[in-house]
């Protein structure tokens, strides 16, 4: 994790909210969604649906930009067991019971897809969760769904197109991570990896108008060292699954490990549509 300092923005959501003023780490991805979600535009007072939020790491920062009078209906496949180092449950009980919960309705064990949308959202986001899905296809008919449900569309991911040379470190161990997910089943969060032009593709097949992609910081974020720390750590496992890619793995771990100490994460993009 590269050098930051917190912001005046961050330091006036912890002084008002009081929700992780003891953890860094946490603070630095609220600084990062709060500029994610500045970029976003979200309307004041708006109904708001998030698709996978996790454990709420954004889903605090749209709750702060619309105010009292709006809501958040949060929605993540996964149970209130899973995720690290606290839970999704753990997460957002500590969100709901803070001044922004009751802004706020987590549906976790949820797939979108199954969700019954009774009444247009002003705003669908996904922040930071296309990494998940199996396949474009899978992803698109997600997208389709999105269009019926909501007016617009905001979408945030890595951007895979490095400005820093620093940051191809994270980019090989995401590289990785999604070479692993198409030859060993797991649950991490890189399964497939998407470009902004295929999600730019994406959201107009699902019949959004996109404006175009702004980029966010997000070099100071400790995930790429996170990514290249469980990247490592399945190299064996890897190339024993995929003999075939060794030349191609090698160079790619090459390449990944060739930093020595903290590197910069990818920075994020960000896609709105209509």
């Amino acid at each position: 994790m590269t050098q930051y300092t917190i912001n005046q923005q961050t330091r006036d959501f912890l002084d008002e909210h009081h929700l992780y003023e003891d953890d860094d780490i946490q603070q630095t991805q609220l600084q990062h969604r709060l500029a994610l979600v500045d970029a976003f535009a979200l309307p004041k007072g708006g109904r708001i649906l998030e698709i996978g939020c996790g454990q709420g790491d954004t889903t605090m920062a749209i709750a702060h930009a619309i105010g009292a009078g709006g809501s958040v209906t949060a929605l993540d496949p996964a149970s209130r067991e899973y995720g690290a180092p606290d839970t999704l449950g753990q997460a957002t009980d500590r969100i709901l019971q803070s001044s922004l919960g009751e802004r706020i309705t987590f549906h976790l064990e949820t797939d979108f897809l199954d969700y019954d949308v009774t009444d247009l959202f002003d705003v669908a986001v996904l922040s930071h969760c296309s990494w998940y899905f199996k396949s474009a296809e899978e992803l698109l008919t997600l997208l389709k769904k999105v269009r019926r449900a909501a007016k617009r569309i905001c979408f945030a991911e890595w951007d895979l197109a490095f400005t820093d040379l620093a940051q191809r470190s994270h980019f090989c161990a995401v590289s990785i991570l999604a070479l692993y997910s198409q030859v060993i089943e797991n649950d991490s969060n890189v399964q497939t990896l998407f470009h902004k032009t295929e999600i730019r593709r994406l959201l107009e097949q699902a019949g959004f108008e996109t404006d175009a992609p702004a980029t966010i910081d997000a070099s100071y974020l400790p995930d790429g060292g996170w990514e290249r720390g469980y990247a490592n750590s399945i190299r064996t496992e890897l190339e024993e699954a995929a003999p075939a890619m060794g030349s191609l793995l090698t160079s790619y771990y090459e390449l990944l490990n060739e930093p020595d100490g903290a590197i910069p994460s990818l920075n994020s993009f960000v896609l709105s549509g209509a």
